[in-house]
């Protein structure tokens, strides 16, 4: 069974005044923003998020010259909502993303990504050498199963396992480094009105690779693999207040890529630093567009 959320839960989000696109992709109707003109910006959400995440990142990017691009995954946002927790895949939602950026028939774009749109978003980057020219890596990581992974992200997985009807406002108000507001919570929740509908942001963290030989494991190792060979331009941007993506992960990933500039850092923001500190995020994306 597929599951559609009502229009009407997205008719009045605070700060979020865009219009929805759609595609088709295999049964599903898949929701993105499209704004702008320009050099292209793909943004890739994480997880319980969806392209609300991006809302106060949108504007400056397209007054600063660029065509802005945020996807909904399947299961996420606008998009359409399959209740079959083993829908969930990572090579279903990869490939979701893939034949979108074909069917836009995207050239030289910049992928954006944080959380679960790191995993996503760069394997997509790095299977569609044409269509992706730059990278932005935002508070994420690639699981490969070779390591472990931090206590907090042991805790939040341990949470979602027991709890299927997830309490999205309630998550991400802990997620925060500042007073959101019961307006931007709300909207984080508009997507997810029952629990059935919630199947995708609860099966997420669940299909996380923990050993070698876990689905995803290899995938995301053929990615890590593929970015120690990417000369392109690449930004770092990581919040100094992460739990689950430290400081050093960032390191790890500015010390590996080829292409990549500096660890650059944000002070005083948590894992969801669009939230916590959007013009901060836009203000270096932009700076590091403009000078590559």
């Amino acid at each position: 069974m597929t599951l559609r959320t009502p229009d009407d839960r997205f008719s009045s989000l605070i700060d979020y005044p865009f219009d929805p696109h759609f595609a088709e992709w295999e049964g599903l109707r898949l929701h993105y923003l499209d704004e702008g003109v320009g050099p292209v910006v793909v943004l890739f959400h994480g997880e319980p998020t969806w392209s609300f995440l991006y809302r106060n990142v949108i504007p400056p990017l397209v007054e600063a010259g660029f065509r802005v691009i945020a996807p909904d995954y399947p299961g996420f946002g606008r998009s359409d909502k399959p209740t079959d927790p083993d829908f969930y895949s990572y090579d279903r939602m990869v490939q979701a993303m893939i034949d979108l950026c074909d069917s836009l028939d995207l050239e030289d774009a910049t992928a954006v990504v944080q959380d679960w749109g790191g995993p996503i978003g760069l394997r997509t980057a790095v299977e569609r050498p044409r269509r992706f020219r730059r990278l932005v890596i935002m508070n994420t990581g690639l699981f490969t199963g070779q390591g472990r992974v931090t206590p907090a992200f042991e805790a939040w997985r341990s949470f979602v396992e027991k709890t299927p009807d997830l309490p999205i406002e309630f998550i991400l108000r802990n997620a925060s480094e500042s007073d959101w507001g019961s307006e931007v919570l709300a909207g984080y929740a508009a997507p997810f009105p029952t629990a059935d509908h919630k199947i995708g942001a609860w099966r997420m963290p669940l299909i996380v690779p923990l050993a070698a030989d876990d689905p995803g494991a290899a995938e995301m190792l053929a990615v890590r693999e593929a970015l120690a060979t990417w000369s392109h331009p690449v930004l770092v941007l990581f919040s100094d207040q992460d739990p689950i993506f430290t400081t050093r992960v960032g390191e790890r990933f500015a010390e590996t890529i080829p292409g990549a500039e500096p660890l650059e850092l944000i002070p005083g923001a948590g894992h969801l630093l669009q939230e916590d500190d959007p013009e901060a995020v836009a203000a270096a994306i932009i700076g590091f567009l403009n000078r590559t």
